[in-house]
């Protein structure tokens, strides 16, 4: 039996679609009712999000392809953390694919002076308990779990409009002084600033759990690199804030995305509201507000998926009121160098 690990230059097509038939076979087995969209999945080795270099590696069997890895590599914040991606196929598991994998990847990290290691795996268990394969593999090779996310699920065939309609007048009840936006794609270089000032508190307002990470500064330039990247993927979203009426500032903001090869299909992505605009219902105001814009604009839309850490009761408890249901789990892994 001969494994080799050989670098993927995301130039080589071939080298690219065996990349991509791997992660689908894995992604298949692992998460079925997730779609893998190929041009998300290939814009995603050839665009980077910007201040982050990538490095690609397959692994052969005996000559077939059998396993995939990914590193992404801060380049300004968390220059001593890697995240990574490391599949293998089914069929090739427990033969030394993902430990051959797991070799390279050490000897290149260690090489670029990185010290953490950081991972996803996927359950099907609604409550999130690590399980199965990646999860076995990842506590083989020494990472400690260090969050636990639940996928919710919105089913629009189910939605409960009447529900929605009450939820969103109670909420503005709260709201006096505030006004609600929309827009598709890029940013509006009105709200520019503000959005990067929001995107910016993510690392400190969402619970991260036991994981490393700083905080990226403000930074629109970077908006602007992220939406470009996301373009290329051939990604579509749709986003709401909330404008503060008095000052003319965004101070919340959620969006919704969706592939280019799944009109069926969408993730609400993350939430956030400027801490000192709390407590007037934006959050559940912008969501369901969002909702119904991108209703408007993808008819063949019918589910929507959402992560939120298991610790997150404040955004479960809106995601749940509209009708989000716990389907599945995402643990987050973390091994030092």
């Amino acid at each position: 039996m001969d494994i080799a690990v050989t670098a993927l230059d995301p130039a080589d097509d071939a080298a690219v679609e065996r990349a991509y038939e791997i992660q689908a076979e894995v992604w298949a087995a692992e998460q079925p009712d997730v779609p893998l969209c190929r041009r998300r999945f290939v814009g995603g080795i050839r665009h980077p999000m910007p201040n982050t270099e990538q490095r690609q590696a397959l692994a052969y069997l005996d000559g077939t392809p059998a396993g995939f890895l990914q590193l992404r590599l801060p380049q300004r914040q968390n220059r001593e953390n890697a995240s990574i991606t490391l599949t293998v196929r089914p069929a090739c598991r427990r033969r030394g694919v993902g430990r051959a994998l797991h070799e390279y990847m050490v000897r290149q990290l260690r090489g670029l002076g990185r010290k953490r290691i950081l991972a996803e795996t996927v359950t099907r268990d609604p409550a999130g308990a690590a399980g199965g394969a990646g999860a076995a593999f990842a506590a083989a090779m020494g990472a400690q779990a260090a969050l636990t996310d639940i996928r919710r699920r919105l089913d629009l065939t189910r939605l409960d409009e009447p529900e929605l309609d009450r939820l969103l007048a109670a909420s503005r009840g709260r709201a006096e002084g505030y006004s609600v936006v929309t827009w598709q794609g890029p940013t509006p270089e009105e709200y520019l600033a503000d959005v990067a000032y929001l995107d910016s508190r993510l690392a400190s307002d969402a619970p991260l759990g036991d994981i490393t990470w700083d905080p990226p500064a403000p930074d629109t330039e970077r908006i602007r690199g992220e939406e470009a990247a996301l373009a290329r993927w051939g990604t579509r979203w749709y986003s709401c804030g909330a404008r503060h009426d008095a000052t003319g500032r965004l101070v919340a903001l959620t969006t919704i995305s969706r592939s280019e090869s799944h009109d069926w299909h969408a993730f609400q992505q993350i939430t956030l509201v400027e801490p000192g605009h709390r407590g007037h219902r934006l959050g559940t105001i912008i969501k369901i507000e969002n909702l119904r814009y991108v209703m408007a604009h993808e008819p063949g839309l019918r589910v929507i998926d959402t992560y939120n850490a298991r610790s997150n009761s404040y955004m479960i408890s809106i995601n749940e009121a509209i009708g989000f249901r716990a389907v599945a789990g995402l643990t987050s892994w973390q091994a030092t160098l």
